[in-house]
């Protein structure tokens, strides 16, 4: 009913506000002995940690998982998993002057309108801050794709309208962007520097690439794979749209254009990305989102407040400039969270 679990047989529901006393997720029906610790799932926070890169907010938490079930002597137990991240530097001072007044782009007006009550510090559980008890399931998920040699990567192939023009993933971790383009790098950050002064922010793609994907996983009609991975990057906060594949090229194709012919030796084309009537097919999975420009911004804005008066509101406080590439290894977890799921799932059909 409240939208806080995904997943059928490996199920993640997370918790936590951003400047609560801490945030985490629980995790059911993650398989028995598999090896788990918390340096696993710490080097994953570490890559959508605060302060990461001249684009994230200067927020400073060192994020440190706390393992508080369903792990015994570095195995997983077959129970509930918890996984718990204190927050240690949440400073809610730069949003009291702002407790009754809608900051435009959040969930402020509309948390609002469903509850009618809500967390204004910080945005509270429609923070960013939220992600990481996404990113710690997607660490344990990892955990069960390992097993079949499943291998997932995020990166971005845009930034504030500056293109990728080469996909050299080898060349991700050289930069703070994760971008697979050393030169399109450089001027991305030359962008942000620049968006920066301005008071403003600004959006970009992420793409995400699967390999070694067993086939037959998804399954009809409503639980398509396809579906289920565009249902679990939409609820992203800043992800404003998803395309696999060829995804939106594939319209201004003939139906000879896009169909991947298929030979003894494998699929000569992949415009399905992956996927065929919502099932693997065995070929890479590829996906895109669109990441809309961080909504906190110092530049002035028209809103309303409570009693739905006219005012207007700059943001102050520590803000991101782009959700990239904080955001990319969210699109890992939540990636790597649908396919366990379906993985556990094929598995129970198999005899």
């Amino acid at each position: 009913m409240a939208g806080n679990t995904i997943g059928k047989m490996f199920k993640v529901t997370t918790w936590g506000e951003s400047h609560g006393t801490a945030v985490g997720v629980v995790i059911d029906g993650c398989p028995p002995r598999l090896s788990l610790n918390s340096q696993t799932i710490q080097t994953m926070l570490d890559r959508r940690r605060p302060g990461s890169s001249m684009a994230s907010t200067q927020r400073r938490e060192k994020d440190r998982a706390m393992i508080l079930s369903g792990v015994f002597n570095g195995l997983t137990t077959g129970t509930p998993i918890m996984i718990m991240v204190e927050n240690t530097d949440a400073d809610s001072k730069a949003y009291e002057p702002h407790a009754a007044v809608f900051r435009p782009g959040h969930g402020d007006y509309t948390y609002q309108a469903k509850y009618g009550i809500r967390d204004w510090r910080g945005g509270g559980r429609a923070s960013a801050r939220e992600t990481v008890g996404r990113v710690a399931a997607g660490a344990v998920a990892k955990t069960v794709l390992d097993r079949q040699n499943v291998r997932v990567a995020a990166y971005t192939i845009e930034l504030g309208g500056i293109p990728a023009t080469r996909r050299n993933l080898d060349v991700i971790e050289q930069n703070m962007f994760c971008c697979p383009d050393l030169d399109a790098a450089e001027l991305m950050k030359k962008r942000v520097k620049e968006i920066k002064e301005q008071g403003d922010s600004i959006g970009g793609i992420v793409e995400i690439l699967v390999s070694k994907v067993p086939k037959g996983l998804g399954e009809p009609v409503f639980d398509k794979l396809d579906a289920e991975l565009a249902k679990a990057l939409m609820s992203i906060g800043a992800v404003k749209g998803v395309e696999i594949g060829a995804g939106f090229r594939s319209s201004k194709l003939l139906g000879s254009e896009n169909n991947d012919p298929i030979t003894p030796q494998g699929f000569r084309t992949n415009n399905a990305g992956g996927i065929l009537a919502g099932i693997s097919n065995g070929e890479d999975i590829i996906m895109r989102v669109a990441v809309k420009p961080i909504p906190s911004i110092a530049i002035e804005q028209e809103t309303v407040d409570h009693e739905g008066q006219a005012r207007s509101i700059s943001v102050k406080g520590r803000h991101d400039i782009a959700a990239i590439p904080r955001i990319n290894i969210v699109c890992e977890a939540m990636v790597s969270i649908v396919l366990a799921d379906h993985l556990l799932r094929q598995k129970a059909i198999q005899y």
